[in-house]
């Protein structure tokens, strides 16, 4: 048996005057809570609105995949607005992964961050984000966890990866704690974001310190050209991935699905 949601306890530890946050609400079931937030950012809903969905019945994944949404999952999605140059608003993408690890880290689940965002624990991905950017009205930060034990009809994602939860890993984590605890993680990591000006200082460090892409051998699969081969080098501080190809010349991937390849 899941115990639902219950959006009062939760809003009285995460939204003003108590916690950082304008808004939550918990919903039983949506399309996708990203599309609902892009819609409420263009009404006018403040920074900082929270949406939490039971069920997600069109959950969206990157580059317009579907998001399997299993029940015991935690979806949510979060508007920010911050005043911030727009070329640094694919930084709260990284942020979301580290409050992820974070979070994991929290409930003794030993995590890391494949790049962008994806949550691995071990080989198999827990967790992932989605961040939409709405044109003059900030970012949606959508994000996926896997809490509870997953159903045997979920299959493994892009890139062959297989999915696992927090249960899975051995964390016996309640859905509204490790709500509370990702909340709170981000709220952190985006203040002091937004305290240097979109410039990530020293959350580079930690991201990096959490990347488990870097000095791996990949796959980059790029939309409209040949997938790029090499190794992870760096994370700049734009974000971008940076991969040293077979010949020795190294490349920024923005945008792109990165597979780790197994040394032979």
């Amino acid at each position: 048996m899941i115990t639902p949601l219950d959006a009062g306890p939760l809003r009285a530890r995460l939204v003003a005057p108590h916690g950082p946050y304008a808004a939550l609400d918990v919903v039983a079931s949506t399309g996708s809570t990203n599309v609902d937030l892009v819609a409420a950012a263009r009404d006018g809903a403040p920074d900082r609105t929270v949406l939490i969905a039971e069920e997600q019945t069109a959950g969206q994944g990157r580059r317009g995949r579907g998001w399997v949404s299993p029940g015991g999952g935690l979806y949510l999605s979060v508007l920010l607005r911050p005043d911030v140059p727009p070329a640094r608003l694919p930084w709260t993408t990284l942020l979301a992964g580290v409050a992820l690890v974070r979070t994991a880290r929290a409930f003794g689940v030993e995590a890391a961050v494949k790049w962008p965002n994806d949550l691995l624990v071990g080989e198999a991905k827990a967790a992932g984000v989605l961040a939409e950017t709405v044109v003059g009205q900030g970012v949606v930060v959508g994000i996926g966890v896997n809490v509870g034990r997953l159903p045997a009809e979920v299959r493994p994602g892009p890139g062959g990866l297989p999915p696992t939860s927090f249960a899975e890993a051995g964390a016996d984590a309640d859905r509204a704690e490790v709500a509370a605890t990702l909340l709170t993680e981000l709220a952190a990591l985006d203040a002091a974001w937004r305290a240097g000006g979109g410039e990530p200082g020293p959350l580079l460090d930690e991201y990096r310190a959490h990347c488990a892409t870097l000095g791996k051998p990949v796959r980059v699969e790029l939309a409209g050209s040949a997938p790029l081969l090499g190794t992870a080098v760096d994370v700049r501080a734009d974000g971008t991935l940076v991969v040293r190809g077979e010949a020795g010349d190294e490349h920024a991937v923005s945008a792109g699905d990165v597979v780790h390849l197994r040394v032979r």
